[in-house]
C-alpha cells in the first residue's frame, strides 16, 4: 500500500516532459527534453575578461566586444576559442535583440558582457534560445540595469535529450543564419553601388560636368549651379502634436517619419499643411551627428502626407521633384552645420542658398531620376527579402523551441 502511495507521488511531482511543436522527423519519437539552469550547463569564464578604458586602448586589429557586440579593435587579445557572450549590463535582453552573440578567433571582452563556455549544450543553440526569449524579468536595478551572474546562472534551459538533435536543430539554425548574411550582404552591396553611381553621375564639388553622362545628353552643355531658392519654393512645416489621432486622413510627416524611411507614422485629420505628388520634404533639425539631418523624402501621392514643423515642404518650380530630392538629400553643405556638439536647427535663409548643380535640360535630370529610382526599388526589394528571412527565423525558432517556462521569482 505504502509503496503504490509513493509510486503515485512521484508521478504527479514529475514535470511534464518539454516537447517543441516542431521535430525533426528522427527525434519525433525520442524522449522530451530536459529544463536545466544556464549555470549547470556552461563554464562561466568571467574572471578572465577585462576592461580597457578609452583612453588607453591601443589600436589593432583585434575586436573588443561589450555588452551588445564589437565596440571597438584593440592592438591584443585576451581570448583565443569560440565562446558565447551575454550582455551583463548596457545590453538589449528583450525577445529577438542581440542579447547573446558567439565570438572566436582572437579577440578581446570587456567587463560589460558574461563569458560562457557551454559544456552541455551546442553553443549556436543557447545562443538561438537565448536571443529568442525576454530576459528581462531576470535583469535587477534601474541606474543601470543588469543581467547579474547569479540571476545568469539560474535562467531555466530546455536541453533536447541528446547531441544528435542538438547538432540537428543548431545546423538548420546556422544555415538560416548563412542565408540571412548572404542577402544582408546583396543589400549593401547595392547600397554601396548606388553610392558610387552617385558619385558618378553628379558633378564633384567646383566641377560642372559629372564623370558619368547618358549618351544623349553628353552634348548637352556644362551644368548649372544655382541656389535652392531659384529652383524650389519654401515653405515650413506646421505643429501638429495637438492634433495627433490614432487613426486619420493624413499621415504626419516629422524627422521620425523620414528618418525611418515611412516606418513609423502618426496621424492626423488637420490640414495645415498638405503636402503634394511631386514635392521634396526634408528634416530642418536633428541631435549633434544624428542621420536624419537634411534627410529628404519624395512625396509620391496627393492628400496624404501633413508637414510637421522642423521639416520643410519645397515646391519643384525649374527642376524635375525626383531630380531634386536626389541632388539634396544629405547635401554636404546642409550637413557642415551640424558642429557635433549641439543640436542643429537648419534656417530657411541656409536652405535656400544651399548651391545646387543641375543639368540645363530636363530630360537629363528626369533620365538620372529614373535611374537611381530603379536602383532604389531593387534595393527596397532585396530589403524586404532580409526581413522575409528574419520574419521566417523567428517563427521557426518559436517552433523548434519548446515554450519557456515562466522564470523563478
Amino acid at each position: 500500500m505504502s509503496r503504490k502511495t509513493k509510486t503515485t507521488a512521484t508521478k504527479e511531482e514529475a514535470k511534464p516532459a518539454l516537447v517543441p511543436k516542431l521535430r525533426f522527423p528522427e527525434f519525433r519519437n525520442a524522449e522530451g527534453w530536459a529544463e536545466n539552469e544556464l549555470g549547470n550547463v556552461c563554464e562561466i569564464l568571467n574572471n578572465r575578461r577585462r576592461p580597457i578604458t578609452g583612453s588607453e586602448r591601443q589600436p589593432g586589429p583585434y575586436p573588443y566586444y561589450g555588452a551588445s557586440g564589437i565596440v571597438d579593435f584593440v592592438g591584443d587579445f585576451i581570448f583565443n576559442e569560440r565562446l558565447l557572450l551575454v550582455g551583463e549590463d548596457g545590453a538589449k535582453w528583450g525577445a529577438f535583440e542581440r542579447t547573446a552573440f558567439i565570438a572566436e578567433g582572437e579577440y578581446w571582452v570587456n567587463n560589460h558582457a558574461h563569458v560562457l563556455k557551454p559544456i552541455a549544450i551546442a553553443d549556436t543553440l543557447l545562443e538561438n534560445y537565448l536571443t529568442m526569449i525576454d530576459l528581462a524579468p531576470f535583469v535587477t536595478g534601474a541606474a543601470p540595469p543588469k543581467l547579474t551572474l547569479g540571476k545568469l546562472k539560474g535562467i531555466p534551459v530546455p536541453v533536447p535529450p541528446t547531441t544528435d538533435e542538438q547538432q540537428k536543430i543548431a545546423s538548420c539554425l546556422s544555415s538560416v543564419d548563412e542565408l540571412m548574411a548572404a542577402q544582408a550582404r546583396k543589400v549593401d552591396a547595392l547600397k554601396t553601388h548606388k553610392k558610387g553611381l552617385m558619385q558618378q553621375l553628379f558633378p564633384r564639388e567646383g566641377e560642372t560636368q559629372p564623370r558619368l553622362r547618358f549618351p544623349e545628353f553628353q552634348n548637352a552643355g556644362e551644368w548649372v549651379t544655382e541656389p535652392l531658392s531659384k529652383l524650389a519654393d519654401y515653405e515650413n512645416g506646421k505643429a501638429y502634436e495637438k492634433d495627433i489621432i490614432e487613426t486619420g486622413k493624413y499621415v504626419v510627416v516629422n524627422s521620425r517619419f523620414i528618418s525611418t524611411d515611412g516606418v513609423v507614422r502618426k496621424y492626423t485629420n488637420a490640414d495645415y499643411l498638405i503636402a503634394k505628388a511631386g514635392e521634396v520634404l526634408m528634416v530642418l533639425s536633428d541631435l549633434p551627428k544624428g542621420k536624419a539631418l537634411a534627410k529628404c523624402y519624395f512625396v509620391e501621392a496627393n492628400d496624404r502626407y501633413a508637414v510637421n514643423q522642423r521639416v520643410c515642404r519645397l515646391k519643384p518650380k525649374r527642376i524635375e521633384g525626383k531630380f531634386l530630392y536626389y541632388a539634396l538629400n544629405r547635401h554636404p553643405r546642409l550637413l557642415a552645420y551640424d558642429d557635433g556638439l549641439n543640436q542643429t536647427h537648419l534656417s530657411k535663409g541656409g536652405v535656400t542658398e544651399c548651391p545646387l548643380c543641375v543639368p540645363p535640360q530636363k530630360g537629363e535630370q528626369e533620365r538620372i531620376a529614373t535611374c537611381l529610382s530603379s536602383l532604389d526599388a531593387l534595393i527596397t526589394a532585396e530589403t524586404q527579402k532580409h526581413e522575409a528571412l528574419k520574419t521566417h527565423k523567428k517563427g521557426l525558432m518559436q517552433q523548434l523551441f519548446p515554450s519557456p517556462e515562466e522564470p523563478n521569482s
